[in-house]
């Protein structure tokens, strides 16, 4: 696929993204969450696009959080960062030991490392006047969560594409919430982003998210259309047929029903 077809495709599922989820709006102050990734690359170049297009009307700045892991090296993201002319602060947080300090050896550090990164950056944007952060979260990554918390959670949940956090301070968006991750893949490469991999979580095998990454793709191989189906599930939903009391009236249908019949006496005798 070339270069910018592909790139036209991401913005334009980008774009639909943000106009489904009302995310953007004229002047907004966005605070982009530069992890190193290829997501976060990828959202923030796509979007450093979207506000040259709006003419200044809106602001993107890029945040990365040093958390001191071991090996990490930011020298090539900052001259790429300067390269392009962005805007940008790379802040250091010891999160790293505390994390490996406080998670028991042979779990998993992502839930606390998220944690920790996500204080930091919520304390960052009050302090410096962002209320919009956007992550670089993509399609696969919302059903991967998904299935996640159904199998092992017992819960219905996922990454919305724009939240409220509980605060009520920020609001949470996810522009990549329709792209998928191997057109994101291609794009880093083509573009040649200067990747920094994660080596807190790269160094554990077998990760649930993983397990259920590997689940997805051979469920697709046999049917492409499976990831797309489960993000649409997530639009989609039917209360009635589901076994949440909160978000249905199971115990009054009996009422329903007679509230119904007395319905159609009535019309009967009229």
């Amino acid at each position: 696929m070339a270069y910018n077809k592909l790139e036209k495709k991401l913005l334009h599922y980008m774009g639909k993204a943000i106009a489904d989820y009302n995310m953007i709006q004229t002047g907004d102050r966005i605070m982009v969450c530069l992890s190193g990734g290829k997501d976060s690359f990828t959202l923030l170049q796509l979007l450093h696009k979207l506000a040259l297009r709006a003419h200044k009307k809106l602001e993107v700045f890029s945040f990365t959080l040093d958390q001191s892991q071991p090996g990490w090296d930011d020298s090539s993201l900052r001259d790429w960062l300067d390269d392009k002319g962005f805007n940008y602060e790379i802040l250091t947080r010891d999160t790293y030991s505390v994390v490996i300090d406080k998670v028991p050896e042979g779990k998993t550090y992502c839930s606390m490392c998220s944690r920790l990164r996500r204080g930091n950056i919520y304390t960052y944007a009050e302090r410096n006047g962002f209320v919009k952060v956007a992550l670089g979260h993509h399609r696969d990554d919302m059903i991967e969560s998904l299935l996640m918390s159904i199998m092992f959670s017992g819960s219905v949940r996922s990454m919305p594409p724009k939240l409220l956090t509980d605060n009520k301070k920020h609001i949470v968006i996810r522009p990549l919430a329709y792209c998928q991750e191997a057109d994101i893949a291609e794009y880093a490469e083509q573009q040649q982003f200067p990747i920094i991999p994660c080596n807190l979580c790269g160094t554990q095998e077998n990760m649930t998210r993983q397990k259920v990454k590997e689940l997805i793709r051979g469920l697709a191989s046999d049917n492409p259309k499976i990831p797309g189906n489960i993000l649409a599930a997530m639009g989609n939903i039917s209360p009635s047929q589901l076994m949440d009391h909160a978000h249905f009236d199971f115990k009054g249908l009996e009422e329903e029903l007679l509230d119904a019949v007395e319905g159609i006496d009535l019309l009967k005798q009229g």
